[in-house]
């Protein structure tokens, strides 16, 4: 029998070289990143006009209880000769505001209303047979009238232009107002005065006290004469 030549084993082939370390693959270039696109300005909503505000209409002022709109609870009542010339010299003097008047049939003023600052008064004519006389018909009057305003001085000035008499001038009286006394052509008296501080009760019985004592003595009255002896 032949021998069968034995073919030489192969040798195993060589393992394959190890993987050639993998180049890191090239990264990928960074995303620039991309800024928003602004965004369009959003339209301004347009709101509707708001309604116009309607003012509340004017109230009458009110007065204390019982009072008619616009009056206090004291009011004073001037009689007048004549009573339409008063008025026109309040207009003057004391910057009043005529309010209404009544002239009566036989020509007197039977009524008026006047507003001097936030004061009404009243004023009328001497009326024929009625008690009411003005302080021309009496020889002087019975009372004054006190009237505060933002400058004594500079009204008293404006009184006597008007046609008013100084009947004590303007001084920083004992109780905080500046303080002075006119007479008006129609024999009323005006008690006017600004206020300028405020002095308490304790203060102003101390100060009364002095100016008491710098007061002159008031003048001595005329003795009555003597009554003419009767016929016998």
């Amino acid at each position: 029998m032949k021998k069968v030549a034995k073919k030489p084993a192969k040798k195993p082939a060589k393992k394959a070289a190890k993987n050639t370390a993998k180049k890191p693959a090239p990264k990928a270039a960074k995303r620039v990143a991309k800024k928003p696109a602004p965004k369009a300005a959003a339209k301004p909503v347009r709101k509707p006009p708001a309604p116009k505000a309607v003012a509340p209409a004017a109230k009458a002022p009110v007065g204390p209880p019982g009072a008619a709109a616009g009056f206090h609870t004291v009011t004073p009542y001037m009689i007048c000769k004549p009573g339409a010339d008063a008025i026109e010299f309040y207009k003057k003097a004391f910057g009043a505001i005529e309010v209404m008047r009544m002239p009566a049939p036989n020509g007197l003023l039977g009524h008026a209303e006047l507003k001097i600052g936030d004061s009404p008064l009243m004023l009328a004519d001497e009326w024929p047979g009625q008690y009411n006389k003005s302080p021309q018909t009496l020889g002087g009057g019975t009372q004054s009238v006190f009237l505060y305003v933002a400058d004594v001085d500079a009204l008293m000035a404006q009184a006597v232009k008007a046609g008013a008499t100084v009947s004590q001038p303007a001084s920083n009286m004992f109780w905080g107002d500046r303080f002075g006394k006119l007479r008006d052509p129609f024999g009323h008296e005006w008690a006017v005065a600004t206020h300028i501080e405020d002095v308490t009760p304790e203060e102003m019985g101390r100060r009364m006290r002095e100016a008491m004592k710098n007061m002159p003595p008031p003048p001595a009255e005329p003795e009555p004469e003597p009554e003419p002896p009767e016929a016998a």
